[in-house]
């Protein structure tokens, strides 16, 4: 996801260093009130909730937060200028190189205390005995990271926080206990957009805001981080890790977002928002006559029943997902471990299409022990429910899923978390046969999916590596053209149908813009290729021989 710190063609710009044989020195930092925390992202297509509710707590705990976004030119100088006590990161596996980077480059310049957190070095610490990570932290980091500044700003040894981790002083990596989980989500308070909001209008001026109302999940499905996180970091039952927030917690927090930003559609990011009976039924009474703002949700075939669909219909749900996942049964259930029956996935699609639903669809390709031919029956799953809004990605066996472990076991596994690529939805990182075919097949996907009669065309190009990028082109531009779909189904629920919002007009107009976004991120990342190379060289003058 994060490339603000790679050269164009993914290769990493700063060569490996023999980090083990640098001195392990934690950085000085002022006394002072409040401590502040800067964190630093790039700018993705959806806002982040994670770093809003890490603000909610550090702000109520009496210190200071704000965030960056990358690419922004003047961002080493915005650095200075907020003269940070922590900085703070999230890591993905894929954009973990470079986050460190530019990690380091910061640490070349300034003093802070870098903190590392998010699923990647949760499963993998080992980052820890970098001399410019200080320390990582492993899960929840609502409660480490106050009693982390709250240490700093004392001058107390902070090495004894649970849930962090760090390197001691022979290198060796030092894991502190977990904190039990969150329990009662709503004490966490209404997450604090203004840290988002502020750092990038984007987000702050878009009428979608995203809402979550749980955290957890109970499925056990192997490519998923909940499955490992529950069992492998936690160790704990679905009664402990699945947590809900109230009905009434949301609709405070989204009567808030709407008072202070502008707000016309929530998007819900829970993963199966239909978990629980009792509470779907709560929200779907109060949520027209509180809130009354067209909604859209992911739904869990197997949980799913005809009434739920009735009442989300009712609500105001214009734009329902289901995970499809794989037609294979093999794939989903014994592979995926989806525990999901065909006859599930076409009724509750069947439901949603009969209700007035936009019906979506997530899929995913590449699946170990299966094949071309189980991919192209998914994508024939997809035509026979008639999905409007197909979404696929390709198989990712991320570090500690059980999936990573299933392809290791069938010797197809990455051979270095390094090895994976940025975008999860671009190439087969496993070795899986007809590989081309399959990364082919996805760019083809949701256009075969609304027009079927291309299929015979379409495999004739599959194992074409030529195409990847004329199909990419095309696969981009089609993503472009279902979510400009989707944006007129918003402004027919708000009963807006001025020339701004038809189908054809809006493509236009993101097209536009997101080939604006790219060049920006093109001529940002260059800025920061040649800051991180002047750093490795370690010398000023050579900067002037590579304009």
């Amino acid at each position: 996801m994060i490339a603000f710190a790679c050269t164009p063609d993914g290769e990493q710009p700063v060569p490996p260093v023999d980090i083990l044989s640098q001195p392990l020195i934690p950085p000085p930092l002022p006394l002072r009130h409040p401590v502040k925390v800067l964190h630093i992202t790039k700018t993705l297509p959806q806002e982040m909730l994670g770093p809003m509710y890490l603000s909610r707590v550090v702000k109520d705990a009496g210190h200071d937060m704000k965030a960056l976004f990358v690419p922004d030119p003047q961002w080493i100088s915005k650095v200075r200028e907020y003269k940070p006590d922590v900085i703070t990161w999230s890591l993905m596996t894929g954009n973990h190189k470079a986050i460190f980077d530019v990690n380091r480059l910061l640490k070349s310049k300034l003093e802070f205390f870098s903190l590392m957190g998010g699923p990647h070095v949760t499963f993998v610490p080992d980052c820890v005995k970098r001399p410019d990570v200080d320390a990582v932290c492993i899960g929840e980091g609502e409660g480490a990271l106050v009693d982390l500044l709250n240490a700093l700003e004392r001058g107390e040894d902070w090495r004894d926080i649970k849930n962090l981790c760090y390197a001691d002083e022979q290198g060796e990596i030092v894991k502190n206990p977990l904190r039990p989980l969150i329990k009662d989500l709503d004490a966490l308070g209404i997450p604090d957009r203004s840290v988002i909001y502020d750092a990038q209008p984007l987000y702050r001026e878009s009428p979608r805001k995203v809402v979550v109302t749980q955290r957890g999940c109970p499925m056990l499905c192997s490519f998923c981080f909940h499955h490992a996180w529950k069992s492998k970091i936690y160790g704990v039952r679905n009664t402990e890790y699945v947590r809900k927030r109230s009905v009434s917690h949301v609709i405070e927090e989204v009567q808030q977002i709407r008072k202070e930003y502008p707000l016309e559609f929530v998007h819900f990011l829970d993963d199966i928002f239909n978990l629980r009976s009792d509470w779907l039924k709560e929200f779907c009474e109060r949520w027209p006559k509180e809130v009354g703002l067209p909604f859209d949700v992911i739904l869990m075939a197997n949980m799913t029943r005809e009434e739920h669909i009735v009442q989300l219909a009712k609500a105001g749900c214009v734009y329902a997902r289901i995970a499809f996942e794989a037609a294979s049964d093999f794939v989903r259930n014994t592979v995926f471990r989806k525990n999901t029956e065909r006859r599930q996935l076409t009724d509750a699609a069947r439901w949603i299409k009969a209700s007035g639903i936009r019906l979506g669809s997530l899929n995913m390709l590449g699946g170990p022990g299966g094949t071309l031919e189980d991919d192209i029956d998914t994508l024939k799953l997809n035509i026979e429910c008639e999905v409007d809004h197909p979404l696929c990605s390709i198989v990712q066996p991320y570090p500690e899923f059980e999936l990573n472990d299933i392809t290791e076991g069938l010797g197809i596994a990455v051979k270095s978390y390094d090895e994976f690529p940025a975008q999860f939805n671009r190439e087969a990182t496993i070795k899986v046969a007809d590989k081309q075919s399959i990364e082919n097949l996805h760019k083809w996907f949701p256009i075969l999916v609304r027009i079927p009669s291309l299929l015979p065309i379409a495999r004739r190009t599959l194992r074409f590596r030529v195409l990847s990028r004329p199909l990419l082109i095309m696969y981009m531009l089609y993503s472009e053209w279902l979510v400009s779909e989707q944006n007129q189904l918003y402004a027919k629920a708000h009963r807006r149908l001025d020339p701004r919002s038809w189908t054809l007009v809006d493509f236009a107009a993101r097209v536009v813009r997101r080939g604006a976004v790219l060049m920006l991120s093109f001529v940002g990342a260059k800025v920061v290729h040649k800051m991180v190379t002047r750093l490795q060289m370690g010398d000023e003058r050579v900067i002037a021989h590579m304009d």
